[in-house]
């Protein structure tokens, strides 16, 4: 699809479209989606410790954040299934998010009903050593309700998503990509530091209630939401199989699905748990010993990962194949979830659609493969202090002002020019840290050099969420944009985990005396990785030479999505008649 064809704006109507009816309900939703994020782990992993909880158990609580890595498996419930009654109200999208965020609210609230018999039965115990309740239960019960809020705040996205394409034309979907992550990153902060604060007030039980009451700003977002523009799925043909045949069908296809899940889940999340736990009821203890060792070992264990997403995929797809001369419902509802929407992509865009999903995986490499950040400030002598207030406060505030930039220049430029200039951005602000090698310490630098990475990634972060809303067409918005999102991180993943060792050789190199880049740092600023030189008796240039190997790499990646966006800009098939180019009413 292309947005070449719509008439541009003004810089004044880019503007305004910030202040549309539809945005900002796009902010009071986008604060819905990411309120039940933080609860139901990190949040939640203060109040089991302070409850003196072990850290083995408060890390099993993790697992219910896979439930948003694979949300794309239950997104086609969402594109086919209507809510009862909520639907005639309502229509689709919102009758979904109202009945997702009513499950939210739920668990948000039965946690809280929770937080005083936790409290209570670990009262006086061992740290580590804690009985949660004379059945053991207890914790159980708490997993089961956070899964299950997790479950519906997965939902709640999904079907986010698909309103925000189907209420909004192309080149609108920048300005709603921008008021979603400005709601997001608000509920995030309010998520994280509000319930620590009431908590030591009011207590666990008084902080979880006033968060499932600040919910109903997403509520009543969906209540001023204006009805979305969306078609329905085509009828299944009717069924010839004996219904014995269809359950046992049905049964099969779902366990499958699961397991499938279970896989890509470990692999996503980074967490091997999920597969180790089938392991060990299979009775294969030693191999699910096995997978928990080498998981997370660098960088083998994210290769396994991967490798572990194409396994779930595979069994995913084998579940949803339709099975030839059987004219079963659960044969056609499920070629109707993944299959159908996948062939529909690939029908529009035909031979382009591969370099399309090739320009998707690799576009955030430049920003994936950014993972040792820390660690250099730390190196360069920052202290923490210093990192903290341009980290987590400046860099909150630049990345706000990069999303805004973003969702103005979709709207006043177009969408295929602001992704290019957004795959242009990436790897010069990468390049750019190498600055504070030269610098040393200097905090002005410090700031200007994370205004620039914040600023650059919200702009290619807002261009490339509009991208994938535009590539979706009514009937199947959910399931396309939920697999779109779900997978371009893989690649990033994959480059990420070799950060370390790049840098680690650029050092070994440089300190023996080799490495055409040591010539480059012999002026540098005297307090430049000063403490590290000492401690470990390897001179600073080749601290130097190491890091900027590294910050040359993922430049030299970062220009890959400037190539594919420069190919795909020049390949993009004309507007498909089914595709969310119309708005619906304000």
């Amino acid at each position: 699809m292309t947005d070449e064809a719509a008439p541009k704006r003004s810089t004044w109507d880019s503007i305004v479209a910030f202040f549309d009816r539809r945005a900002l309900v796009m902010l009071a939703l986008g604060f819905a989606a990411g309120l039940p994020n933080l609860l139901l782990f990190d949040t939640l992993s203060v109040w089991l410790r302070q409850a003196k909880v072990s850290l083995d158990i408060i890390g099993l609580f993790s697992l219910v954040t896979i439930t948003y890595a694979v949300k794309f498996l239950w997104a086609p419930v969402v594109d086919r299934v209507r809510v009862p009654v909520l639907h005639q109200l309502f229509g689709k999208r919102r009758a979904w998010m109202l009945l997702a965020q009513s499950g939210v609210v739920l668990g948000i609230w039965l946690i809280a009903a929770n937080a005083p018999a936790v409290s209570a039965a670990v009262a006086g115990g061992v740290e580590g050593a804690v009985q949660p309740d004379p059945n053991g239960n207890l914790l159980g019960i708490l997993a089961a309700i956070a899964t299950m809020t997790a479950i519906f705040g997965a939902t709640q996205d999904i079907a986010i998503d698909a309103w925000r394409i189907e209420v909004a034309a192309v080149e609108r979907q920048g300005v709603m990509a921008a008021a979603y992550q400005w709601g997001y990153r608000l509920a995030v902060v309010v998520s994280g530091a509000a319930p620590l604060f009431l908590a030591s007030r009011i207590g666990w039980t008084g902080a979880y209630s006033a968060m499932a009451i600040v919910m109903g700003i997403g509520i009543i977002g969906v209540l001023l939401a204006p009805r979305e523009r969306s078609v329905e799925p085509k009828p299944f043909p009717p069924a010839t199989t004996p219904a014995w045949m269809e359950g046992a069908e049905w049964i099969g296809r779902i366990l499958l699905m699961l397991l499938g899940a279970c896989f890509i889940g470990a692999g996503l999340s980074g967490k091997p748990e999920p597969i180790t736990f089938l392991l060990s009821g299979a009775g294969l203890h030693e191999i699910a010993a096995s997978i928990g060792a080498i998981w997370t070992v660098k960088p083998w264990g994210v290769m396994w990962q991967v490798l572990s997403v194409g396994v779930g995929l595979t069994i995913v797809a084998f579940a949803t194949y339709p099975l030839r001369g059987l004219n079963s419902r659960p044969s056609a509802y499920f070629a109707g979830t993944l299959k159908e929407p996948l062939e529909d992509f690939f029908k529009r865009y035909k031979s382009t659609g591969m370099l399309i999903l090739g320009m998707i995986c690799v576009y955030r490499i430049a920003d994936f493969v950014l993972n040792l950040m820390s660690a250099f400030y730390v190196d360069v002598g920052f202290s923490l202090d210093e990192i903290a207030a341009a980290r987590k406060l400046f860099g909150v505030l630049m990345s706000m002002l990069g999303i805004g930039l973003g969702g103005w220049m979709v709207a006043r430029f177009g969408l295929m020019r602001s992704l290019i200039v957004g795959a242009i951005l990436q790897p010069l602000s990468n390049v750019a840290f190498g600055a504070l090698i030269f610098t040393g310490p200097w905090v002005p630098g410090l700031w200007a050099c994370i205004a620039i990475d914040n600023i650059s990634a919200g702009i290619a972060g807002t261009a490339l969420i509009a991208y994938m809303s535009s590539l979706t067409s009514l009937g199947f918005t959910a399931t396309q944009y939920a697999l779109f999102s779900s997978l371009y991180a893989l690649p990033g993943k994959l480059l990420a985990a070799v950060s370390g060792r790049i840098v680690e050789g650029g050092i070994a190199t440089a300190a023996s005396g080799g490495g055409w880049l040591r010539s480059w740092f012999a002026d540098i600023s005297p307090s430049s990785f000063a403490a590290l030189s000492a401690e470990r008796g390897i001179p600073a240039e080749a601290f130097a030479a190491g890091y900027m190997t590294f910050f040359i790499y993922s430049g030299v990646i970062g220009i890959a999505a400037f190539v594919f966006a420069v190919a795909v800009m020049r390949k993009t098939p004309p507007k498909a008649d089914d595709a969310p180019a119309a708005e619906a009413p304000a």
